[in-house]
């Protein structure tokens, strides 16, 4: 008697074990009824003569077997077949040779080892289900914001859980520069990528994808969470410097006004959840001359050439915006070409630049390209600038190797000797 009370208990243990892991009653019932499939079809050797009746108000399962009645001593596999006087002796007088004769399987009879060998199958294709349901929970989530508990920090990666105790990993190089973690402490960051490789979910969470960003001015302001302001474009420099162009769709409201808030009200909070990051947050414009000029704020443009196929633009400006323009090691430039998808060269718009100097672009024949790029890129835009910017100041600003800056000296030097 035992034996047979095991299968209703371990079928409600089991019912406790789903409602903890939130599976719905349906998949439950399936779940079951495969496991037993796959315990007994080891055991017969098939399962395509069992039929498996789930019985979940009761908490047990019932078990048919489907044999074929042959005549006495002529029975060849036990497990599809019995004899007619075995089948008239199982409760059924009236069975014929050649028909089918139906018989109960009372699966505790089994033992431990039979009960166990379910559980374990059981609490496998459980694990399988939970770790294929969490995947596409967090699969549909992607660049959603998300908010964990910080469980353990590594070298390389911190480890988060959420509300419901799901693992986040937070890559070192997706945390901001200046990002320090204590244990315990809530981090918010956005879900960037879930993967299933060998049905391990996991799931990658980051603060210096350009969501996050967007995921924060949802939060902060109530007017880009209803719809009434866009975020048309973001750049980021993760922990230095970023740019974001908004739109309004109502007339009345000031996009960049309601972002930034009263007295920055709104976008300090931002900016301390970043780790103290400047956001320059500009009006959108559909044309690309006026985006760009935006984008090079604060400086003040007196011109632009645009090259619509290439997607490149020569701005120019006064001597004294040129720095402004580029910023400090030349994250303004960067960011505002992230900002508009254009390549920007920035040149002095001075009678003495164009007269009496040369464009560095115009030694690209004698001097590589990256070279030029890294010069431009700390202010150095014609070959003046560069004969009267000392030679140490060029190596350790620019980042270049000496003999890379003698060359570039010499070359320029005899331009105009010549």
């Amino acid at each position: 008697m035992a034996k047979k009370e095991a299968m209703p208990n371990m079928v409600e243990s089991f019912s406790e074990f789903k409602e903890l892991k939130n599976i719905d009653k349906t998949t439950m019932i399936s779940v079951l009824e495969e496991s037993f499939r796959n315990v007994l079809a080891k055991m017969f050797g098939t399962d395509e003569n069992l039929d498996v009746i789930m019985n979940p108000d009761k908490g047990d399962v019932q078990i048919f077997q489907n044999l074929t009645v042959v005549p006495d001593g002529e029975v060849t596999n036990p497990n599809t077949e019995i004899s007619l006087s075995d089948a008239r002796a199982d409760n059924d007088p009236d069975a014929e040779i050649g028909e089918e004769h139906t018989k109960e399987i009372i699966f505790a009879d089994f033992g431990r080892r039979a009960i166990l060998t379910l559980r374990q199958t059981l609490q496998s294709k459980i694990l399988d289900l939970q770790k294929d349901a969490l995947y596409n929970k967090f699969k549909e989530r992607e660049g959603e914001l998300v908010t964990g508990e910080v469980y353990q920090t590594w070298s390389r990666e911190t480890l988060l859980l959420d509300a419901e105790k799901n693992e986040l990993l937070l890559p070192k190089s997706e945390s901001i520069p200046r990002d320090y973690f204590r244990k315990g402490e809530t981090v918010r960051a956005v879900i960037a990528n879930v993967d299933n490789k060998n049905n391990n979910p996991k799931i990658t969470v980051s603060r210096t994808n350009e969501n996050f960003l967007r995921r924060l001015f949802e939060l902060e302001v109530p007017e880009i969470h209803d719809g009434l302001i866009n975020i048309r474009a973001v750049a980021r420099i993760p922990g230095e410097r970023a740019k974001i162009a908004v739109e309004s769709y109502d007339e009345r409201i000031d996009p960049v006004g309601a972002c930034v808030g009263v007295k920055g009200s709104r976008i300090h909070g931002i900016v301390r959840e970043l780790r103290n990051e400047n956001i320059d947050v500009i009006t959108y414009t559909s044309n690309p001359s006026l985006f760009i000029q935006r984008a090079l704020s604060p400086a003040k443009v007196s011109s632009i050439r645009i090259d619509e196929d290439e997607k490149k633009a020569e701005v120019f400006l006064r001597p004294e915006e040129v720095s402004l323009a580029i910023g400090k090691g030349g994250l303004n430039i960067k960011l505002a070409s992230m900002l508009t998808g254009y390549v920007i060269d920035v040149y002095r718009d001075t009678e003495e630049a164009t007269e009496e100097d040369i464009y560095l672009d115009e030694f690209k024949d004698e001097i590589d390209a990256w070279v030029i790029d890294a010069l431009k890129e700390i202010g150095l835009i014609t070959a003046k600038n560069v004969l009267n910017t000392p030679r140490e100041t060029i190596i350790e600003k620019a980042d270049l190797e000496e003999d890379t800056v003698d060359q570039v000296i010499n070359i320029l030097k005899a331009e105009f000797e010549d």
